[in-house]
């Protein structure tokens, strides 16, 4: 049957839209209606009249950019940072911290209900950030022709030079200072820097005798609550070091564990959760897939008997392992789990499962399958790791159904 294409209600880019946004969405964007039209407005706080700008169409929902506030929110404040809006890598630095972190809590909430079907959820506020600026330990530059140093536009290929960012820790802003106009031999910078520790890398190495400051180190040693971990370059390690600590505490104070338990943990990375939480329970197996992250791991955990790593995708390694865990903490990258690991946790259930995850799109919809196989949902408690962002990491505490239900206030939180 010939069907005529529905007539879009714009006329195209560039046009300017008065819009009423309604609430935030996933994406750090606001959403919006023109008449049947979906909108997704850029740099508005819900409840606000803006006038905004067509930036893009789709078949279903128009993108479109805030260009004039005519009703702001109480909670809208002025951007410090110069690049806001055109580097890309902050959406909230317009609204107050209080509300970000509400709005944030909503998101989540959000998106357990639409993607988990879950009625009420049990979203707590997040956990705020000590640092609301500067808290960044790590940063990817791109290196411009002549040595210029900054960030690419989203959606774009346009270089934006960079001469501060407001979220890195200050001494990566004041190395990338000096750095600047010297490093046109490469394309791209990787700084990361050891916030309780000093240390830091630089990668990769450069051959530019007018760099004074030593590149190309392999790896940096952090502290996280006084332990030391090394990280190569390869391996990914979380960007708000004093979060990074809160969160660990989080975990360590809802974990409801014996002297004698078995702890898998999943998607181990460098081995933080593993090494920091070996001794309240009796065994912790690691399992990580990537080989660099791995061998930090071991390092890491050197020392610590009851303490192993296991190198494999977890949907390979877990159902593998002919072990029936107590405990099961899964840190999984955005894409959220494999279905065989879901399968695997529902076929042999621990008595508890914490889900660390930094998407909540992903987290909903492996929650709804968990408790769809027979998890009980204790928990929600996001962690704000990420200011002036819309991302936002989570940990979930869920119990095996029949388990009985105990008190959720995490102990030694500080």
């Amino acid at each position: 049957m010939n069907r005529r294409r529905k007539r879009l209600p714009i006329e195209g880019l560039g046009e300017r839209l008065t819009l009423t946004l309604t609430e935030m969405g996933h994406n750090g964007m606001c959403l919006a209606h023109h008449g049947e039209m979906v909108v997704w407005v850029s740099f508005g706080i819900p409840g606000e009249t803006v006038v905004a700008e067509v930036a893009d169409r789709h078949a279903h929902h128009i993108e479109a950019r805030t260009v004039e506030v005519l009703a702001a929110a109480p909670d809208r404040v002025t951007p410090p940072c110069p690049y806001y809006g055109a580097c890309g890598g902050c959406q909230y630095q317009h609204i107050a911290y209080d509300r970000q972190l509400e709005l944030k809590q909503q998101v989540v909430a959000g998106q357990l209900r639409r993607i988990g079907h879950f009625k009420d959820p049990p979203v707590r506020l997040p956990l705020p950030s000590p640092e609301q600026w500067g808290y960044r330990n790590h940063a990817r530059f791109t290196v411009g022709r002549f040595g210029d140093t900054g960030f690419v536009q989203r959606g774009t290929h346009r270089l934006i030079p960079i001469d501060e960012c407001r979220l890195m820790h200050p001494w990566i802003n004041q190395t990338i200072a000096e750095l600047r106009g010297q490093v046109a031999e490469t394309r791209a910078l990787n700084l990361r820097f050891g916030i309780n520790t000093g240390d830091y890398l630089i990668q990769p190495k450069l051959k530019n005798e007018a760099v004074s400051i030593p590149t190309g180190q392999p790896s940096y040693r952090e502290k996280l609550l006084g332990r030391p971990f090394t990280v190569a370059s390869p391996s990914f390690f979380q960007v708000n070091t004093h979060q990074a600590e809160r969160m660990i505490e989080l975990v360590r104070g809802y974990l409801r564990a014996a002297k004698t338990d078995l702890l898998i943990d999943a998607y181990a990375g460098v081995g933080t959760f593993s090494v920091l939480l070996a001794e309240s329970v009796g065994r912790v197996i690691g399992l990580e897939e990537s080989a660099s992250s791995v061998r930090d791991a071991r390092a890491n955990g050197e020392g610590i008997a009851n303490l192993e790593f296991r190198e494999g995708k977890v949907e390979d390694v877990l159902p593998g392992l002919g072990l029936q865990p107590d405990v099961v903490l899964l840190d999984p990258p955005r894409a959220g789990c494999h279905p065989t690991v879901i399968q695997t946790l529902i076929d042999h259930p621990p008595r508890q499962l914490l889900y660390v995850s930094c998407d909540p799109a992903t987290l909903a919809r492996d929650l709804r399958l968990l408790v769809d196989g027979g998890f009980t949902l204790d928990l929600v408690q996001p962690v704000d790791l990420f200011p002036q962002t819309y991302h936002i990491e989570c940990v979930s505490v869920l119990r095996w159904s029949g388990v009985p239900a105990i008190s959720m206030t995490p102990t030694g939180l500080s």
